[in-house]
């Protein structure tokens, strides 16, 4: 049996595209099955300064553990080169559509944003993160890589970039 995560591999695709320095620090906000997938790929690509920000406990702790990162409950005053959001905030139809996952003042201290929200692409994240100068990846990027690796492996033919 053969097993394969096309989040894993959009993710690791998009920090060596956007050439993500390994020496970056990061905080990913959330604890659910894309926010395994996102710190198994920064773990294998090599980045070693990482915090887990996760309201359930049980889930971060054991996310953090799994993967030789921090976690806390909040981002407090915790300053990093990278804001992840893995979370619905931000997201079209839900219930925090309009937030942001992280306070300005981390974006602020970020010097790179990046929502995996697909929906809209320009989540109030992202938007606040243009609006500050930061570099992006946003969920759109992440959602047709996914969508490429899908196709790859159900009909084993890889596209062109044409």
């Amino acid at each position: 049996m053969r097993a394969y995560n096309t989040d894993y591999i959009a993710i690791a695709k998009l920090l060596a595209q956007h050439q993500i320095s390994t020496g970056t620090s990061f905080a990913l906000r959330g604890s659910g099955g894309m926010a395994k997938a996102v710190t198994a790929a920064l773990r294998d690509a090599g980045f070693k300064n990482g915090h887990i920000i996760a309201r359930n406990p049980q889930a971060g702790q054991a996310l953090a553990k799994a993967y030789g990162y921090q976690w806390q409950a909040e981002v407090g005053d915790l300053s990093v080169d990278m804001v992840i959001n893995v979370t619905p905030i931000g997201m079209a139809g839900g219930t925090e559509a309009e937030q942001l996952a992280f306070a300005p003042a981390t974006i602020a201290a970020a010097k790179i944003v990046f929502d995996v929200v697909a929906l809209p692409a320009e989540t109030p994240l992202i938007r606040n993160a243009h609006e500050q100068g930061k570099r992006v990846i946003t969920g759109a990027e992440v959602i047709a890589l996914q969508a490429l690796e899908q196709f790859v492996l159900y009909t084993g033919v890889r596209p062109t970039d044409e």
